[in-house]
């Protein structure tokens, strides 16, 4: 099951005092708009790493179908709606679903055995 390009979301108290912190680790900005509370950071070596002032509670792990590396959209992907049905046949339970009467962007969220939230979220 191809799900998409992988990053952590950090749920982060002080954006400002995280992106300082992570660019010690040698991260930088690569997306996002800092003034709205959110930035995309990456490193050297692809890492990617989303971090979110007041946005969720908790760390999500996140994959976004549709998308490389560089948040570029991708020619042939597995569309978000599929991979839900896909989940769902095997007996995932869902915390929010994503429109499967729908095209594009969309997103859903399920959840593990531990309580971590995993994000599948579309943007093409």
């Amino acid at each position: 099951m191809q799900l998409g390009t992988f990053s952590v979301s950090l749920a982060v108290k002080d954006l400002k005092a995280s992106m300082a912190f992570y660019e010690k680790l040698g991260f930088s900005l690569f997306h996002g708009v800092p003034d709205q509370n959110w930035a995309i950071l990456r490193n050297p070596g692809g890492v990617t790493l989303g971090l979110f002032q007041g946005m969720f509670e908790k760390n999500i792990l996140t994959f976004n179908p549709g998308w490389d590396a560089n948040a570029q959209p991708l020619d042939d992907f597995t569309d978000v709606r599929d991979l839900q049905r896909q989940l769902k046949a095997q007996g995932v339970t869902f915390a929010t679903e994503a429109d499967e009467g729908t095209t594009g962007p969309a997103s859903c969220v399920v959840i593990d055995p531990d309580g971590n939230p995993i994000l599948l979220d579309q943007h093409v």
